[in-house]
């Protein structure tokens, strides 16, 4: 891993102990050669596994004995480059203690100076154009650094030793607008664009009701939530409940936002996440990010820089073109982003932290895999976006792309692509895509000229063999592969599907009771149409004689259309979507009958579950087929005697968590399989993961969840890959 200070420590502790020789970065990793005494050498290699720098992650040493070479001292040597040989970049990560109290002593020469940074932090990911890991190859370049900063970068005592990104006020990167000037901006209710690691952010007072809807007005952003940054661990408390887990993960170096469980006296505006019970909190991560808490805020809300469903901007003159209409000031640096990544975004279930969106502070550190594979591309899904290079043992996922739904995010898509295969020497040969015809990401995949085999990955196996590539499973499991749309072998849109897999293939052995979806895309903004789908499925005709509260809140008119199309099959496809029932019991017990962002109807659905209720609905299992229309009927049954919203959905949910159960039982005992992967946007759910995986396991069974790669469509690429490689081995 480069960018960690991996060579001053080596330096420093072949200093220690007397030994001589050198070390160097290659493009293949880090070279030592080592002579002295034997005892010393092995301290020096106990040394080495065991007490790293902070941000280093040891994959493999290997070790061979060579003749004496007669070194006289211990140096660094300049970098090496090997052509085909790959070494990974760290992650951007967070201002380290050190440097944080040298921005907060008016006595230190980088007293409040925005881009303080040494081995130990800083930004090499965003800035790294090209490796080895070296000044030159990144953005840093165009800053020659002063003689106070070369001192420090050649002092081998100093944490800046070899410091890339090494800089000060006198010979580094500035800002324009001052943080005093940016901070008044705030308290008068103005939206400010700052520019900070990997692009900018939009940010207002979260206090201020009329600013946070003039940004969702300007941003076009209806009701999706925004995520706030707070000044520290005792500001987010105030908002919200953090346990000792989720306290981690805001503290880690990381600093991913964190869903939390809101407080139900927080003073911040309701316009942040509105109909939601959480709020996603982050800390500050950059030198910039600390001084503007320096006044009166403790919390600012922190979106990305974008317009809606846009990439997120990262140079000035891009920003103030794409993003003038939505901010009244820039607050610019002219430090160069060489590579955009969007903040990464994790939530904490089965008592660990689980990435939901896996972007700065995790990308573009790989997944070491247990077995070797091909250079591949996996060209992920349609939202969501990730895509996956793979070599030797390593799966680079990229950072967070966001949804092919325009030109300008299949840019960045294609930029990113172009500058992973560079920075980490991959060139494939093989691309893995998904089924569905109209994906964007398919139709690149197929058509891309680079590679000789074009291999599709059914969408649910790709879910669950991600899983199993992230927790080291190789065997067979019981895959259970919940989500709102993917492209079934026959040509149906599955998403309630009990798989039993391995990397090579997959039998689909249940699923739910497929209903029609009708309109396409219009049945996920508009879950009435799921509920009605799901109503006619159960009741036929004798829908007509229910008074439902639903069908007197859909206009007649949209009913006359609808219906029949459903009745009929016209302009309808089948699915067993676990994420569209989701949206239909919403719809049904009337939590939300449209919607303007992705889950938006199954988040509401889940925050209003109360806690405590042990209460299920009926199913019923024939074949392959799960029938819920048991539980549709109950449920309508208790709507009508107007039993408590939050009482039904806590039962739904206990439903869906008694299927798993009842399912992975039935296969255990059919194929002796006792290992079960959970894969899927619906495993995002905390209510239905903790009450699935607690049923599980006190049932005997080895339960596997996804953490450092998304459950969502974020993960499905490393899938992809897995199986991309098993089936050319085969």
């Amino acid at each position: 891993m480069q960018g960690v200070g991996f060579r001053p420590f080596v330096y420093n502790l072949a200093q220690s102990l007397g030994l001589v020789g050198y070390v160097l970065n290659s493009s293949a990793g880090v070279h030592v050669d080592i002579e002295g005494d034997g005892v010393a050498i092995d301290r020096f290699l106990l040394q080495l596994r065991n007490n790293p720098p902070p941000l280093a992650q040891i994959e493999s040493i290997e070790m061979e004995d060579c003749p004496a070479a007669g070194y006289s001292a211990f140096e660094i040597r300049e970098s090496v480059d090997e052509p085909g040989r790959l070494a990974p970049v760290s992650p951007d990560v967070a201002t380290c203690a050190d440097c944080l109290r040298e921005l907060q002593d008016p006595a230190n020469r980088r007293f409040e100076y925005p881009f303080t940074n040494c081995t130990n932090c800083g930004p090499p990911y965003t800035i790294t154009r090209a490796i080895p890991y070296d000044r030159p190859l990144t953005t840093m370049a165009c800053f020659p650094m002063c003689a106070d900063c070369l001192r420090e970068y050649e002092d081998p005592s100093d944490r800046r030793f070899h410091a890339q990104p090494n800089a000060c006020p006198v010979c580094g990167p500035s800002i324009r607008l001052s943080i005093s000037e940016a901070q008044r901006l705030l308290h008068a209710g103005q939206i400010v664009a700052i520019k900070g690691f990997g692009g900018f952010h939009l940010v207002c007072d979260p206090f201020n009701e009329p600013a946070v809807r003039l940004l969702r007005e300007r941003k076009k952003r209806s009701d999706k939530p925004y995520a706030l940054m707070v000044r520290d661990v005792a500001s987010a408390e105030k908002f919200c409940f953090v346990s000792a887990a989720e306290h981690a993960a805001l503290t880690s170096i990381r600093r991913p936002i964190v869903i939390l469980r809101r407080r139900p006296d927080c003073p911040l505006s309701e316009a942040l996440a509105p109909g939601n019970n959480t709020l996603g909190l982050m800390l500050p991560y950059t030198p910039l990010h600390y001084l503007l808490f320096g006044g009166e805020f403790s919390a600012l809300v922190m979106t990305s820089g974008n317009v809606s469903e846009e990439p997120i901007v990262t140079g000035n003159r891009e920003a103030a073109q794409r993003l003038g209409a939505i901010a009244d000031a820039f607050l610019f640096h002219n430090r160069d982003i060489h590579t955009r990544v969007d903040d990464s975004v994790s939530r904490i279930f089965a008592g660990s932290e689980r990435v939901l969106r896996r972007s700065r502070g995790y990308a573009p550190h790989p997944v070491t895999l247990s077995f070797p594979v091909a250079a591949i591309l996996a060209c992920g899904e349609q939202l969501k976006n990730t895509f996956c290079l793979t070599k030797q043992h390593s799966a680079f996922l990229s950072q967070h792309i966001g949804d092919l739904q325009n030109w300008e995010t299949f840019e960045f898509y294609r930029e990113t692509l172009d500058r992973m295969q560079e920075l980490f020497r991959i060139k494939p040969t093989v691309a893995a895509y998904d089924l569905h015809p109209e994906y964007l990401s398919t139709s690149f995949a197929t058509h891309w000229r680079d590679a000789t085999e074009h291999i599709g990955i059914q969408h649910h196996h790709a879910h669950i063999a991600s899983c199993m590539a992230e927790n080291g499973i190789t065997g067979k499991v019981i895959g259970v592969a919940f989500d709102g749309t993917g492209y079934g072998t026959d040509g149906k849109i599955w998403g309630g599907e009990f798989l039993v897999a391995n990397f090579a293939g997959f039998e689909r052995r249940a699923h739910l009771r497929y209903v029609p979806l009708s309109g396409g895309d219009r049945a996920v903004l508009e879950p009435w149409r799921m509920a009605l789908a799901y109503l006619l499925d159960t009741f036929g005709s004798r829908l007509d004689s229910l008074d439902l509260p639903l069908m007197h809140r859909i206009p007649a008119q949209k009913l006359r259309v609808v219906r029949p199309m459903i009745e009929r099959r016209i302009n309808t496809v089948d699915t067993s979507a676990c994420g569209r029932l989701f949206d239909a019991v919403a719809s049904i017990i009337g939590v939300r009958d449209e919607v303007n962002f992705e889950a938006q109807a199954a988040i509401e659905l889940e925050s209003r579950a109360l806690a405590g209720i042990d209460d299920a609905y009926p199913f019923e299992i024939s074949g392959e087929e799960i029938d819920v229309r048991p539980m549709i009927e109950r449920i309508v049954r208790d709507v009508l005697a107007r039993k408590p919203t939050g009482w039904i959905a806590a039962s739904f949910h206990n439903t869906i968590a008694a299927i798993i159960i009842e399912v992975c039982s039935r296969l255990r005992s059919e194929d002796g399989i006792n290992r079960v992967c959970l894969s899927g946007g619906t495993f995002q759910n905390v209510y239905l993961v903790e009450r699935a995986v607690s049923s599980l396991r006190a049932k005997g069974f080895e339960v596997f969840l996804h953490s450092r790669v998304p459950p969502n469509d974020g993960g499905i690429s490393l899938g992809q890959a897995v199986i991309a490689n098993a089936l050319l081995s085969r």
